[in-house]
């Protein structure tokens, strides 16, 4: 009930809303019947056959046995309540209202006014009876309680209730007519009104009359669990006794005498919990229909609330405008105007970031500046100047001085390592003021692209130009720190890097005569190798051996990639990626998606998730050749002139400069296991490519590009 309470206030603010609109013609003073009176979010219309239990469902939600229940208290017209919770009354106290007075009366004193009012009224009448109480225990709703839906007259009455898009639709269904609920006229009704089923709750009445029918308790929890019919499946529903009001009136003489009411509903959801033991307690009880009735007028204000934001912004969009045209302050308080400020702050550090992290906007510069311009900045320096041997001489002298080095020069090293880093300092400031141009156009790129700003121009200029302050600064700051790094490189040149240089040229050294001397172990392994296996003139099976071996070089290999989908668009075999860090081949499972243009791979066939991705768009495949060991310098060696393998290597680039193929790297390099397997890699990526905007770069005398035909056969041109 207190989630009622706190909807209660929006729902005001929201009909007020309507009111300036035009949407609504609400006046919360008139106290004329409710036909005058527009629908609002707290309205909940009863439907259901006669006898179905929603007079008792209501009485269950006013607190008190206010309407008529049983065959003689039959509802024959239209009854609202206007419900007004006043928590100073005792929970005994009915206040009844009408015009501008109000009247203390009893519930059954109220229940036999009604019903000797509807003895009265004929069946065809469309007479409404409208009632306005005051309690302290009913929640802020306005009930009305239809006649029952079978008496075939109630056209227009529904109509007149029920079409409000914002009226919740309470369908009350009996529990015997459970198992055929699809077919309750009920719940064709409250279909043709909300299609979508976003204000109908379903109550289950009378639980406690089928208490031992299994059947039927069984379709009761199957509604329970929205696991009933699909007319019924989409809408909540909940399960009450229905005459816990009415119990606790019987027990205490009189309604609402201390804890009666709460030890009813508390008595009602235990009654419930031992007949449906199934069910789940948040749709038992009196408790979970208001909880419930809470969340679809909640709902209900989401839907609404957009369309009466969008006429609120239409109405005042003449007076925003003129507010820019003068330059004035964008809301009429300070804090407001703070608080809308920092909000559109916000959306712009959001679109500044997304240009600077992701590929929408221009931050990919920023690391060219670094990675690309950069080091070619350095390799423009005069270092051959400055590593002339004359050059080198003179520093070297005037470092040593009288007392010169001859052993260990390490203060001429010294000198001729800071003037190299002293010219370092130029391309660095250099590259602080590219990247400041890149960040000041991303700064305007930003600001354009983010829409609350567009509506505020003198605010968004004033935001850019605080940003380029802010970023003018920081370029300062940084070409000071940058010439501090250059600084601290020249001072700090530490004993150890001259012990380093020994060692590193001793280290390359004894690495290049371990490489000569397994050449040459290699050679004379293989010489003996082929003088083994030299024909004998006694027999001749060596040779029909080297012949059978022929042959079998002779025949075609086959292609080991595999394909999938419905048009074989997805092909998926190994091939060695080479690693960064280890300057190794990894042999990975790689699958291309012709339709999406990606390479995905995997460590192992058998992963589900891709440990890398590339995206073809763009990109450029390249046959290159293989890296080959030193040649070897044993005369035997250079006697055998031995024909060169295919290169089975390919790497794929990005056309545009500097950016990443592959996490942080800008090339990818792979390597097929066999010819066969290259000519396929290359076709599919030559197809994938050439929808892509991407290229294929084939060497001149590189093996034939093979055609897939469409039983998968290879055939070379």
């Amino acid at each position: 009930m207190d989630a009622i309470e706190e909807l209660a206030q929006l729902a005001d603010s929201m009909r007020q809303a309507a009111g300036l609109l035009n949407d609504d013609d609400i006046d919360d003073n008139d106290n004329s019947s409710s036909t005058k009176r527009p629908s609002t979010f707290l309205n909940v219309i009863a439907l259901g056959n006669t006898s179905a239990g929603k007079s008792a469902v209501l009485n269950s939600l006013i607190g008190h046995p206010a309407l008529p229940t049983g065959e003689g208290g039959a509802t024959r017209a239209p009854i609202c309540i206007d419900l007004k919770r006043d928590d100073n009354l005792s929970s005994k106290s009915i206040v009844l209202q009408i015009d501008s007075k109000s009247q203390p009366v009893s519930a059954s004193a109220l229940r036999h006014s009604l019903q000797d009012r509807l003895s009265k009224i004929s069946s065809k009448s469309r007479d409404e009876i409208y009632l306005k109480l005051k309690t302290s225990t009913a929640p802020p709703l306005k009930l009305v309680d239809l006649p029952g839906v079978d008496k075939g007259n109630l056209d227009d009455s529904l109509t007149q209730y029920a079409q409000h898009n914002d009226a919740i639709l309470l369908v009350v269904i009996p529990a015997a007519q459970a198992p055929e609920v699809a077919s309750a006229k009920a719940l064709r009704i409250a279909k043709e009104y909300d299609g979508e089923s976003t204000r109908t709750i379903g109550v289950i009445s009378k639980i406690d009359q089928a208490s031992s029918d299994p059947k039927i308790l069984a379709a009761v929890q199957a509604l329970l669990l929205g696991q009933g019919p699909r007319s019924a499946a989409d809408i909540p529903w909940v399960a009450l006794i229905g005459q816990s009001v009415s119990i606790a009136s019987a027990q205490s003489g009189s309604v609402g005498s201390d804890n009666s009411l709460e030890t009813a509903w508390r008595a009602e959801s235990e009654s419930l919990k031992s007949i449906l033991t199934g069910a789940p307690q948040s749709k038992l009880g009196r408790l979970a229909l208001v909880e419930t009735l809470a969340h679809q007028i909640r709902s209900r204000m989401k839907i609404r609330l957009p369309s009466l934001l969008s006429g609120l912004q239409g109405k005042s969009q003449i007076v925003q405008d003129e507010l820019v045209r003068l330059g004035e302050s964008m809301v009429t308080s300070s804090e407001g105007t703070r608080a809308l400020a920092l909000e559109l702050c916000r959306e712009f550090e959001d679109k500044f970031l997304q240009h600077i992290m992701t590929g929408e906007g221009s931050g990919w510069k920023v690391v060219a500046s670094f990675e690309g311009k950069f080091p070619d900045r350095i390799k423009q320096l005069p270092l051959d100047r400055h590593f002339d041997l004359q050059n080198v001489k003179r520093i070297v002298l005037e470092a040593d001085g009288y007392q010169p080095y001859l052993i260990s020069p390490e203060k001429g090293l010294r000198s001729l390592i800071k003037g190299v880093l002293e010219l370092a300092k130029e391309p660095s400031r250099l590259c602080v003021d590219e990247v400041h141009h890149v960040l000041a156009d991303i700064i305007s790129a930003s600001a354009n692209a983010t829409p609350g700003l567009g509506r505020y121009p003198p605010f968004k200029r004033e935001v850019v130009a605080i940003a380029t302050a802010a970023l003018e600064g920081f370029k300062n700051e940084a070409k000071t720190m940058v010439t501090a790094l250059v600084d601290m490189e020249r001072v700090f040149v530490p004993p150890q890097h001259f012990i380093r240089l020994v060692q590193r040229r001793m280290d390359r050294q004894r690495r290049e005569e371990e490489i000569k001397t397994k050449s040459s172990k290699k050679a004379v392994d293989a010489e003996q190798s082929l003088l083994n296996r030299a024909p004998s003139p006694q027999t001749g099976g060596t040779s029909k051996s080297l012949k059978d071996s022929k042959q079998d070089k002779d025949t075609p290999e086959g292609p080991t990639l595999k394909t999938a989908g419905p048009e074989g668009e997805i092909t998926a075999g190994f091939l060695l990626k080479k690693s960064a860090k280890t300057n190794g081949w990894s042999r990975r499972w790689f699958v291309l998606n012709e339709k999406t243009g990606k390479l995905g791979y995997t460590k192992k066939q058998e992963e589900r998730n891709f440990r890398g991705v590339i995206t073809l768009e763009e990109c450029a495949v390249e046959e290159i050749e293989e890296d080959e060991p030193p040649p070897s310098k044993s005369s035997k060696d250079k006697k055998k002139v031995e024909e060169k393998p295919p290169s089975l290597v390919f790497k794929i680039t990005s056309k545009v400069a500097y950016k990443t193929v592959l996490k942080a790297h800008s090339a990818v390099l792979l390597k097929a296991e066999s010819t066969v397997d290259k000519a396929e890699w290359l076709n599919k990526l030559r197809v994938v490519m050439g929808a892509k905007g991407g290229e294929v770069k084939l060497k001149p005398d590189g093996p034939p590009i093979r055609q897939t035909h469409s039983d998968g056969a290879l055939v070379s041109y």
